[in-house]
């Protein structure tokens, strides 16, 4: 064989290899790449496939089989640990497009922010023991300050009456010392919140199961995150703390259930305005003080997606759409977008409020306002069931972008139709594995997606439940978990967050720029001197 053969054969395989690649985002613009980063892209390359020897062929205690992308609530500590998802957390992302506002927030905050309110109290279906704690939910109620309990029994007395209501600091510090006393308290409040390894991996382990786990967590926090002192600060820290992970501007779903919040005054009449006036006010308080600081790049803003839940009626969803654009006239620089969430497996699919969204259109149109769609659609093993089927009808209804679509690779012809409409993916990686819809990172069909040329933005989803708080610890497990995915790529989907958001051509702009300046000096840290930055950002 000669030496010209073995040359034209490799240099086919590598044409062959770029052409296959040639639609993925960080093969797009090569001509646009600059030195520092390629070279930080690389130098990440090199470090992901150290780490995939030194930390995950390692002896770990509690993990059997430890590998890059595994299971997310078993490994989360092991990733903290390690050099790349440091690097991570300085990475500006961008534009975090698919989160429920409602649980967004550590729930040990969330906590300590409910016992700072003398109107919130707590009840149980039965008086709480050892063998009863855990499948007992905690139920939380903010009352007006006449009705507030005096003197109560402990939740674990065995007097207590099921689901009268105390005091929750009472109620946290007369939790006996058998339970674990006032931290076994936040433990059981925590657990209530949040998922867990052994109900994620073992207990759990179906869609069904899991979503009863995951809506659960919600009927014990929507009644503080529905109290006004504390959803303001809610709010607030949901922002703060997205900054602090590079996070510069957001679009959160607003689940617009309950037409009315509860006030300072334990009255349930604080209607959906008010909701967005004190959402406009948070978001404007934390641009001035950036400002101040110098910092005003660091935060371009904040816009709802309006959502209501899959199980109303049709009839019901009219009330709500109507809702929706009074709203965005009044607020057009808030309202985002419109948006169906829930369980698609269980509850009712698109086309069962076809009449409405498409009158929803037309009433949109009459009003002279834009409300795009951003369906969920497709969050589902099926394959052609009524939540895979959601796909063809959020496309069909003009989505400007689908919430998971974990189910899209299936559709050959959907997955052409996406990229060629340009339809982004709002991909939620560490949710879809804890929601079982696939075991670890490696078997995620992101790389299908990517490998297509559809455009993403990697997305948290319900970090508070999930414990993925900001997006670094999505950002490492899809890294991880492929040999093509780089650097490179990450800042693509950081970029196009920006792109595909529903901002206006002014602030794009304006996201656009400050991400580029943040982008290039990331870059370049990482190019020039890696160890010694993760030294200085011990």
């Amino acid at each position: 064989m000669s030496q010209n053969n073995i040359a034209e054969y490799h240099a086919k395989r590598a044409a062959f290899i770029q052409e296959d690649r040639s639609r993925r985002a960080d093969h797009a613009r090569p001509g646009n790449r600059f030195e520092a980063e390629a070279k930080a892209d690389a130098i990440i390359s090199s470090l992901r496939a150290e780490e995939a020897i030194s930390v995950w062929e390692a002896e770990h205690e509690r993990i059997q089989h430890p590998f890059p992308g595994m299971e997310f609530l078993t490994a989360r500590d092991v990733i903290t640990g390690t050099k790349i998802f440091k690097i991570l957390t300085k990475m500006p992302k961008g534009a975090l497009l698919h989160s429920h506002l409602d649980g967004t927030v550590n729930q040990r905050i969330l906590l300590k922010l409910a016992l700072e309110q003398p109107a919130i109290h707590i009840s149980a279906a039965r008086p709480l023991t050892a063998a009863n704690i855990a499948s007992t939910q905690p139920i939380f109620k903010a009352l007006p300050a006449a009705q507030f309990t005096q003197g109560q029994v402990s939740l674990a007395d065995p007097a207590y009456v099921g689901e009268s209501l105390v005091d929750a600091r009472t109620a946290r510090e007369t939790f006996p010392p058998e339970l674990g006393g006032p931290a076994g308290f936040d433990d059981w409040i925590v657990g209530a919140l949040t998922i867990n390894p052994k109900e994620a991996y073992n207990t759990h382990n179906t869609v069904p199961k899991i979503w009863q786990k995951f809506t659960s967590t919600f009927l014990t926090s929507s009644p503080l995150t529905h109290f006004v002192p504390i959803w303001k600060q809610y709010v607030r820290e949901y922002i703060l703390s997205s900054i602090a992970d590079g996070i510069s501007y957001i679009e959160t779903r607003i689940n617009f259930l309950s037409k009315q919040m509860t006030n300072e005054h334990g009255e349930e009449v604080v209607e959906h305005r008010e909701w967005l006036l004190n959402f406009e006010q948070i978001v404007n308080e934390v641009k001035a003080e950036l400002k101040k600081e110098g910092r005003e790049d660091d935060f371009i803003g904040a816009k709802i997606i309006y959502t209501t839940i899959r199980f109303i009626t049709p009839a019901e969803l009219e009330w709500y759409t109507a809702d929706c654009i009074a709203l965005k006239r009044e607020f057009p620089h808030l309202i985002a977008g419109f948006d169906l969430v829930g369980d698609e497996n269980l509850l009712k699919p698109l086309i069962d409020y076809i009449v409405p969204l498409l009158q929803f259109q037309a009433d949109c149109k009459e009003a002279e306002v834009e409300i795009p769609f951003l369906f969920h659609a497709g969050e589902t093993l099926g394959d052609g069931s009524k939540a895979d089927v959601n796909l063809y009808d959020a496309i069909l209804l003009g989505t400007k972008r689908i919430g998971h679509g974990f189910s899209l690779v299936k559709h050959p012809m959907l997955m052409q139709v996406c990229r060629e409409r340009d339809i982004m993916l709002e991909v939620c990686p560490i949710s879809n594995e804890i929601l079982r819809l696939t075991s670890s990172m490696p078997m995620h069909p992101l790389p299908i997606v990517l490998n297509n040329g559809i455009p993403v933005a990697l997305c948290s989803d319900d970090p508070a439940v999930f414990g993925n708080m900001g997006l670094s610890f999505d950002f490492y497990q899809v890294l991880v978990a492929s040999e093509v995915t780089g650097l490179i790529q990450l800042g693509e989907m950081a970029r196009d967050s920006i792109k595909y958001s529903c901002m206006d051509a002014d602030e794009k702009a304006r996201a656009s720029a400050a991400w580029e300046k943040k982008w290039v000096a990331f870059v370049e840290a990482v190019a020039s001197n890696v160890d010694g930055l993760l030294e200085t950002w011990k």
